[in-house]
């Protein structure tokens, strides 16, 4: 099982209200949501593997090189994300407690949390469940492995699973052509802009009738005509451009720089007495007993 750890604790901020303070008067709504959200996770799914990913950059150079318009709605000041002010100081204290439990927390240089996922699906040799709330990662299911998202849209308790046969029904495509879909279509929500004038209908139209973005750009190259909806192939000439660097956005890494992690599951904490410090001090004795419960059985 592999978190998407900013997609929930995100959730969780906005989902639990901020009322939920540490003695101290610190909003811990994050935090306790996210160690809520593992253990429902773990109980109802049973992993024998978790790895918590997170953003080591959640902007990519390479990215912005490529489009510079990625996610450039979002940036606060500099490169730094605009995070809401009473969520900031509770990622170091998210880190801090998925440490002490013994949760592997995987993040690499220069690359996004989507990128660990994607490399950690990449390198696993059973079944894999992405607990996301973005679409992006849609493009990972793989069902002759299986691969899976776990998607959170409709709450924690009531997830979405995401397998080829959801992405066909919903978009109406081959299972696992949802990145090139996506590149055709743009996606406001992270600053890219796909081809103007394509949404999802034509999108889809192409994908199927040429199989993948690749054999697509092939026959425009070559100057074919048969195919191509009313309009679209001048769209999409004027848009070579954007087409030829937008793969290298939209695709998640499957070969980003990891350490050495153990993903095991953790059936008791890695180191107690920081969790016991961590919980007297954030008010967490509730929320970590439950986790540990869940861990310990």
């Amino acid at each position: 099982m592999l978190l998407d750890t900013p997609s929930l604790y995100f959730r969780a901020f906005y989902g639990i209200p901020d009322t939920i303070t540490a003695p101290d008067g610190m909003p811990v709504n994050a935090v306790r949501g996210l160690i809520d959200m593992i253990a429902t996770l773990v109980r109802q799914h049973e992993p024998t593997e978790l790895a918590a990913t997170m953003d080591a950059d959640w902007r990519p150079a390479f990215r912005v090189a490529a489009i510079p318009t990625y996610k450039a709605h979002r940036v606060a000041q500099g490169d730094a994300e605009e995070v809401p002010d009473t969520l900031v100081p509770q990622i170091p204290v998210i880190e801090q407690v998925l440490d002490a439990v013994g949760i592997a927390r995987l993040e690499s240089p220069g690359h996004e949390a989507d990128d660990v996922i994607g490399t950690l699906t990449h390198r696993a040799t059973g079944a894999v469940d992405i607990v996301t709330g973005d679409r992006d990662l849609f493009q990972l299911v793989d069902d002759s492995r299986p691969v899976r998202v776990l998607y959170t849209a409709r709450g924690i308790r009531n997830l979405q699973l995401v397998d080829e046969a959801f992405v066909t029904g919903k978009y109406g495509i081959p299972g696992r052509a949802y990145a090139d879909f996506a590149t055709l279509r743009g996606d406001p929500s992270d600053g890219l802009p796909g081809v103007p004038g394509v949404g999802e209908k034509t999108a889809a139209s192409l994908i199927n009738r040429f199989g993948s973005l690749e054999a697509l750009l092939a026959a425009l190259d070559a100057g074919e005509t048969a195919g191509f909806p009313a309009g679209a192939r001048a769209r999409l000439a004027a848009a070579r451009d954007y087409l030829r660097v937008a793969p290298a956005v939209v695709e998640v890494a499957s070969d980003a720089p990891l350490p050495v992690a153990d993903l095991a599951l953790p059936s008791k904490p890695r180191d107690p007495e920081s969790l016991v410090r961590l919980a007297d001090r954030y008010g967490l004795d509730s929320p970590l007993n439950r986790l540990l419960d869940v861990l310990a059985s």
